[in-house]
């Protein structure tokens, strides 16, 4: 952390944290308004849980996760929700590139490095995929949700159940 970039952390919190507060903060009064609206935070597991080397990404998503609390608490009494989705590994161009640096530097198959990777922090042994992520999105904003406010639901193949 000693040697984390100050420009690099302030970019992370802007982008993670900040715009989900702007974006909240410009649409609420719309949505309470009508009486009806949906919030839906994309965090992490690291929003759950810490790792090391990760301080400005962890502060963000575990921010977000506080933010989806505080908006959760302050709409109780209208038709809004809030609420943050907390995936673990999603197969991304960011993490095909661990993947394929991984491979290279062991000078192992493409398939090998994969399951390390998600063997560190994943015990389901495989990515959580954006349609999955897309389903719990669109169950947050049914009907039969309506209740669940200020909730962070795992989405991590078993990551933060450990």
């Amino acid at each position: 952390m000693v040697d984390f970039p100050e420009e690099r952390w302030d970019a992370v919190i802007a982008i993670n944290l900040s715009a989900a507060f702007h974006a909240a903060k410009a649409a609420l009064p719309h949505m309470t308004a009508k009486g009806w609206g949906r919030i839906i935070n994309i965090a992490s597991a690291h929003g759950l849980v810490a790792s090391g080397e990760k301080a400005a990404y962890v502060t963000a998503k575990h921010g977000l996760v506080g933010l989806t609390k505080v908006i959760a608490i302050e709409t109780a009494n209208s038709g809004v929700t809030c609420n943050a989705i907390c995936p673990g590994w999603v197969l991304t161009p960011l993490v095909q590139k661990q993947i394929d640096d991984l491979a290279r530097r062991e000078k192992i198959p493409e398939a090998e490095a994969k399951r390390r990777l998600l063997s560190e922090k994943q015990p389901s042994g495989e990515f959580v995929t954006t349609e999955q992520i897309g389903a719990l999105a669109l169950f947050l904003c049914s009907d039969a949700a309506a209740q669940i406010r200020g909730a962070a639901l795992s989405i991590d193949g078993g990551w933060t159940a450990q």
